[in-house]
């Protein structure tokens, strides 16, 4: 009888000097009271992870971001309805986001965007992409308000994303998470001024033009993050993440752009800092 081999149980990575996790969910890490959180950062906090933004993709999980981001200042919120959950954003639910993003400790309205592969796999479960684009404009104009940047959520719909965003207020700062779109995107999101934010993903062996796109970021527009409790970095993929892991990925991406990795967590905390206006 065949056996599945086990999963390796991660590690935590060789301490950086600096790094910020620029997207993780605490709440579906398990962190979802006071002391949960606590524990989770101080073992980020060991190997460098000083700080991270939680995001929310609904209002109850942007509700536990916020209360996350107010029990531990190492921790900062965003707060948006996910784009599968499109259908959800009702005009008692527009109402309570607008409450959330004006919190000081939300520093992003996020994540939205568009995700056409999840309507291709969970039809019935998923917003169409007409209510994903209505509510991206939506949550667009929200953040253009309150002078948050936007965190978007990009599964494959480059194109109609490019599109909306054209579309999108001029005074607002745009950051692509858990970038994974082919390396012309890569390019036009550069030249558009976004920024770029590379998870563990960029570490499988088969991406090798994601980790091209990581190299042609400019270092001032480039970020980290885990977006856990998925996307394990190699060599755990498959595993449970967390911000703890966060460093093996911020270290493959210092060797992919010829940067020493101490440097690199500080670049990237830097850049999340000013994205995230702290």
């Amino acid at each position: 009888m065949s056996r599945k081999k086990p999963r390796p149980v991660p590690v935590p990575p060789e301490p950086l000097a600096e790094v910020f996790d620029a997207h993780t969910h605490l709440a579906s890490c398990g962190a979802a009271d006071a002391e949960s959180v606590r524990a989770v950062m101080d073992r980020a906090a060991a190997v460098g992870v000083r700080s991270v933004c939680t995001v929310g993709d609904g209002i109850a999980e942007a509700e536990l971001a916020l209360e996350a981001a107010h029990a531990d200042d190492r921790v900062v919120a965003a707060c948006a309805v996910h784009p599968t959950k499109a259908g959800e954003l009702t005009d008692d639910a527009r109402a309570r986001l607008r409450e959330l993003v004006a919190d000081p400790r939300c520093v992003a309205v996020g994540e939205t965007g568009l995700d056409t592969y999840w309507i291709t796999h969970d039809p019935d479960g998923t917003a169409p992409l007409e209510v994903q684009e209505e509510a991206l404009r939506w949550h667009m104009d929200l953040a253009s308000g309150v002078g948050k940047p936007l965190m978007i959520h990009n599964r494959e719909a480059d194109d109609d994303l490019l599109r909306v965003l054209s579309d999108a207020p001029s005074d607002l700062t745009v950051m692509l998470h858990c970038f994974s779109s082919p390396l012309e995107v890569a390019r036009e999101a550069v030249d558009r001024g976004y920024y770029l934010s590379f998870c563990g993903n960029v570490t499988f062996k088969r991406n090798e033009e994601l980790r091209q796109a990581a190299a042609l970021v400019p270092e001032d527009r480039i970020l980290v993050e885990t977006d856990a409790p998925y996307m394990t970095p190699e060599p755990f993929r498959g595993a449970r993440n967390e911000p703890a892991f966060v460093g093996y990925t911020a270290r493959l991406l210092a060797e992919v752009r010829g940067v020493d990795p101490d440097g690199f967590g500080a670049l990237v905390s830097a850049n999340a800092r000013r994205l995230y206006g702290l």
